[in-house]
């Protein structure tokens, strides 16, 4: 089996996650969400795409349900046994199909918990699910009862971790060399994904975010390309990848002469991105993280440029992005634990000016605070 942890840990994980269900009173948790299936399991598919549900039950028991094309890949890298096939027709309803399973395990009456925030499970997919639960079975949301056990990475993890932030920085070297004026952006982007793939590592779960000129004022994911002027901005988000676990870097390029303005925009954020390390200890929140991004860009005179919320967790994750869950934005009361890994990103945008910096870096906490991953610094790039 293609399988990049021991059996003993997958099995820890589940059984982690099985007292969870216990102690809530729950018989079971549909699980929907990829990530979920892979952190306890091993399963590793872009089937998501389509229906599926792995059942857990408190007991500890794995029962998969998913479409014929994913049975061979559930069997190569997963741990998972009890595998059952839902048929494509034009009157499926792979809601019913579950309902089965539940049934056969003497679960009506009783109350499960539902992976409610999941890509794959869509409106329509979720109303199948809901007919065939309703009178049958009692359900509650229960999406953040995984997602909270993978918050706090374990050793083997950690160590994919590292690989990527490797690849992160291989990332960030090719672009640092890329971009220059009369390069166009697709060469600076074809440059460092090939930097990832050549350090051995994977696909990300978001596209990479390029943007120059104007442009670089979007942070998100566009198609049209352009080529780097003289003097420019060429804004980046990216991420090294293995094994899906992600580690982020977020850099504003500058070509040419850079204008005042931008350099007091990267010192602001250079000096916002070391407050909220610094506030980036167990026991804090992560709305204490947000707080000191800013009060300290707010300080700097740049408090009506910043964003809403300046990062999120991070670790192994599948399309359509990499972000996890939780968010840093003001008042998120989730406790900061070591061996949490982060990805802060400060971000200014000057619309009237037209002017765009931001410096992001991920993170590993610790007993005592938290650790940078990447080993290139934040230091402003001008070509």
């Amino acid at each position: 089996m293609a399988l990049h942890f021991t059996g003993q840990e997958l099995a820890s994980r589940r059984d982690k996650a099985a007292a969870e269900l216990q102690a809530r009173g729950l018989a079971a948790l549909l699980i929907f969400r990829q990530e979920s299936m892979y952190y306890l399991t091993g399963y590793d598919t872009t089937g998501y795409s389509q229906f599926q549900c792995l059942y857990l039950g408190a007991d500890g028991r794995l029962i998969l349900l998913t479409r014929s094309a994913d049975l061979r890949q559930a069997r190569l890298t997963s741990v998972i046994e009890d595998i059952r096939i839902w048929v494509d027709s034009a009157a499926s309803n792979p809601g019913e199909d579950l309902w089965r399973i539940l049934e056969e395990q003497g679960f009506r009456g009783q109350r499960v918990g539902v992976e409610l925030e999941a890509w794959c499970l869509t409106g329509k997919r979720w109303e199948y699910v809901r007919a065939a639960l309703a009178g049958n079975c009692d359900y509650e949301d229960a999406s953040e009862l995984v997602s909270r056990l993978r918050l706090v990475k374990s050793g083997a993890e950690l160590e994919y971790v590292r690989r990527a932030a490797a690849l992160a920085d291989d990332a960030l070297a090719a672009a640092q060399r890329t971009a220059r004026p009369g390069t166009p952006e697709q060469d600076v982007l074809s440059a460092m994904q090939s930097a990832v793939f050549r350090g051995g590592g994977d696909y990300p779960a978001s596209r990479f975010i390029i943007g120059s000129g104007e442009n670089a004022l979007m942070v998100r994911n566009f198609t049209g390309y352009r080529t780097l002027d003289g003097d420019d901005q060429l804004q980046l988000e990216f991420a090294g990848v293995y094994r899906h676990y992600h580690s982020c870097l977020m850099r504003t390029i500058l070509t040419g002469r850079p204008e005042p303005r931008h350099l007091a925009m990267h010192a602001a954020c250079a000096e916002a991105l070391q407050a909220c390390k610094d506030a980036c200890r167990p026991g804090a929140t992560f709305g204490d993280i947000f707080d000191a991004h800013a009060a300290s860009l707010d300080r700097a005179g740049f408090g009506e440029h910043k964003l809403n919320a300046c990062g999120y967790s991070i670790g192994a994750l599948y399309p359509p992005t990499w972000m996890d869950w939780p968010m840093i934005f003001r008042g998120n009361l989730v406790v900061v634990e070591p061996g949490m890994v982060i990805f802060m990103h400060m971000i200014l945008l000057d619309w009237e000016r037209k002017l765009a910096m931001s410096l992001g870096d991920t993170v590993l906490v610790n007993p005592d605070g938290c650790e940078t991953l990447t080993r290139l610094g934040d230091g402003l790039t001008v070509n």
